[in-house]
């Protein structure tokens, strides 16, 4: 089966996502631009849940630029992969609504930790689709980062009952990690 529609349905799937989060900022109806203070919360959850979608568009289009062959599995866990990052714009919202509280910080961090997995179990399942091919074989292996990211975000759920500063440092963090994408894909490909 080929990828194209696959890949092209996630482009829009996750312009949506982004498209949701954008719409759901409600502007201020105060013209004074200290009314914008008070939405900080809300700008700064958006600004972060941005960089988190972006990240996961460039890694998809990473992944998805080596796969040859895709099946059921692979159709099932990239549908599972949207679903988690399709909850974002709710928990953004939720989160910078309340100004990053407990409860909704803690939900944020639950979404993120399911994205991660999500991206595991679409990461094993194009590599079970394609078995032989050494390309996506090592380039979809589990990364450091991978890892690490999952572990904070395990981390700063608990954490986010306690300081709810240090869950959200923890998010920015493994954003600031990912800024420089996964390059395993681009060295496979030698560009």
């Amino acid at each position: 089966m080929g990828k194209g529609r696959v890949e092209a349905f996630s482009d829009g799937v996750i312009a949506v996502i982004i498209t949701i989060m954008v719409l759901e900022m409600k502007a201020p109806h105060d013209g004074d631009p200290k009314a914008l203070f008070a939405l900080l919360p809300v700008l700064l959850s958006y600004v972060l849940s941005f960089i988190y979608v972006g990240i996961y568009w460039g890694n998809h289009h990473h992944l998805f630029h080596i796969v040859r062959h895709v099946d059921g599995r692979v159709l099932w866990a990239n549908l599972h992969l949207l679903f988690w990052l399709s909850l974002i714009p709710f928990v953004t919202s939720w989160m910078g609504e309340n100004h990053f509280s407990t409860w909704p910080t803690v939900l944020y961090g639950v979404d993120l930790l399911m994205c991660g997995v999500a991206y595991q179990i679409l990461t094993r399942a194009i590599r079970a689709a394609n078995p032989g091919e050494q390309m996506a074989g090592h380039a979809s292996k589990g990364s450091r980062k991978g890892v690490v990211s999952m572990l904070c975000y395990a981390a700063a759920i608990p954490l986010a009952f306690f300081h709810v500063i240090i869950a959200d440092v923890l998010f920015v963090l493994v954003a600031v990690m990912w800024l420089v994408p996964d390059r395993r894909i681009e060295r496979a490909l030698g560009t």
